[in-house]
């Protein structure tokens, strides 16, 4: 027996940084390197694309995502490099936001 993609994820531009699977939910997060996080549906399809704040715009200030967890009950956090938290609800609305100077891994 071989294993099979179930399906192809497509969207990104880059590299993908970070991943994460809410199977509750049937949503696969994903974020690249030059780009924004994707939120794909466990078939394939595309759904949302979950944009940082606009203040941050800017190829200075890139948000380049290092660290995705979503939830059973529908939020997703991010972690981007520059130290920025960003809690989005699963139809994209960005939430809140929180930065931070610690490094995290």
């Amino acid at each position: 027996d071989f294993a099979t993609p179930r399906a192809i994820l497509t969207g990104h531009d880059y590299e993908i940084t970070c991943a994460t699977i809410c199977a509750e939910l049937g949503l696969v997060i994903s974020g690249s390197k030059e780009g924004p996080c994707l939120i794909h549906s466990m078939n394939g399809d595309l759904l949302r694309t979950l944009e940082g704040p606009e203040t941050l715009e800017g190829p200075k200030n890139c948000l380049r995502p290092k660290l995705i967890q979503a939830s059973r009950e529908g939020h997703c956090v991010i972690y981007y490099e520059n130290g920025l938290f960003c809690v989005f609800s699963v139809n994209g609305r960005l939430q809140a936001t929180m930065e931070t100077d610690d490094k995290i891994k």
